[in-house]
């Protein structure tokens, strides 16, 4: 505050949530009295050992996932939470400020290279899978820095990049497909929608049956909470046996494999609750689920759909796959309003409260009978 010579300066503390806490001192105890304001007029640290005025500072922290920062320290926070970017967001954002940036960093003139709006969405699409444009600027820096080297060689025809094929010459081979053109033809598999602090995923869910004696397998690096909505789900289904048209005694001499692919990484929450109870009816009754559906939503033994959080990362994930239907829990409905209009025009939304409901929306028919069953319920 003495170089800035001023009393009122903005404090940006980036990084909040990777607060350490060892013998050496527990930071988040003495940032407890800097941002609480009706203590930091008189802060004392161990430096002045006099009070110090900083009740005139606004104090702006950064932090990826709010969980970590102390419930006390979180308390004295107000906190406004920044979603993921949406593909015309990411467009535009490269357009009028990435592309030109990494243009006059390298030295290229307008005349020497031009990448369309085209390029830009397959550098999205096929090479990054972020929520932010980190890795959407790093790969945009590959490409005209691969301009700038045929350059220095002697090569001044002016490039302009159009299609996938112009970009694999700088980029590679793409790093990323459409998750729902490698979704299988099989029954037990279902796609579920995840939140990560770098933004949403989606979350293929499968499951497979094989003689033994009745045992519930887990893997794919699942959570306590992942691993109770996975016996809840078979529960209900046991429970619910005759109705969904399921041998009562499909356990006897069967055990259930659930699993979850990209098992290096850990994966925890209720929200899976429906995909995987979608999954286990599709396994028991041969019924495949649509490839196009993606499903969020906590589950009860009453069949009861509960609310889940994070449902704009969810849903802006969805889109990038390419899934165009979507079950929610009627609680989240609400949360719709913070989705951006030009995706909820692309995006069919299945608002449900009930399990029946899901297998509805979510089956190509439903169990014991023979034509396909359509919805009724879906607002958009």
């Amino acid at each position: 505050m003495k170089k800035v010579g001023t009393i009122n300066p903005v404090i940006i503390l980036d990084e909040v949530d990777k607060l350490g806490h060892d013998f050496r001192g527990d930071p988040s105890s003495a940032l407890l009295e800097v941002l609480d304001p009706e203590q930091n007029h008189t802060f004392q640290d161990h430096y002045l050992e006099i009070p110090y005025d900083l009740s005139h500072v606004m104090f702006i922290a950064t932090a990826n996932v709010p969980d970590p920062i102390p419930a006390p320290l979180r308390d004295r926070m107000e906190i406004i939470e920044i979603p993921g970017y949406t593909r015309r967001e990411k467009l535009a954002i490269a357009r009028q400020h990435l592309v030109p940036k990494q243009m006059e960093d390298h030295g290229l003139k307008s005349e020497m290279l031009e990448i369309t709006d085209d390029a830009i969405e397959e550098i999205i699409e096929h090479w990054t899978r972020e929520a932010g444009v980190r890795n959407l600027e790093r790969q945009i820096a590959s490409v005209i820095r691969g301009v700038a080297v045929k350059v220095a060689e002697g090569d001044t025809q002016k490039r302009i990049l159009k299609t996938e094929d112009d970009l694999r010459e700088f980029l590679g081979a793409p790093k990323f497909t459409s998750e729902v053109a490698e979704r299988t033809e099989e029954t037990g598999v279902a796609t579920g929608l995840a939140w990560t602090s770098v933004g949403g995923e989606i979350l293929f869910i499968e499951a497979t049956r094989m003689f033994g004696s009745g045992k519930l397998q887990l893997t794919g690096q699942l959570g306590e909470v992942m691993k109770e909505s996975a016996q809840a789900a078979l529960s209900y289904v046991r429970t619910n046996a005759e109705k969904l048209q399921i041998p009562k005694d499909f356990l006897e001499k069967s055990d259930i494999h659930i699993h979850i692919p990209a098992g290096g990484m850990p994966k925890d929450g209720p929200s899976a609750g429906v995909t995987m109870f979608t999954a286990l009816v599709s396994l028991l009754t041969g019924v495949r689920v649509r490839h196009d559906v993606g499903m969020t939503g906590e589950i009860t033994l009453r069949g009861r759909v509960l609310p889940i959080g994070g449902l704009k990362e969810k849903v802006l994930a969805a889109h990038r796959a390419g899934l165009k239907r979507i079950i929610i829990p009627e609680r989240n409905k609400p949360d719709l309003e913070e989705v951006p209009k030009e995706i909820q025009d692309e995006l069919e939304f299945v608002i449900v409260s009930k399990m029946d409901q899901v297998l509805e929306a979510a089956l190509e028919q439903m169990p014991g009978s023979n034509a396909p069953k359509e919805t009724a319920a879906a607002a958009n």
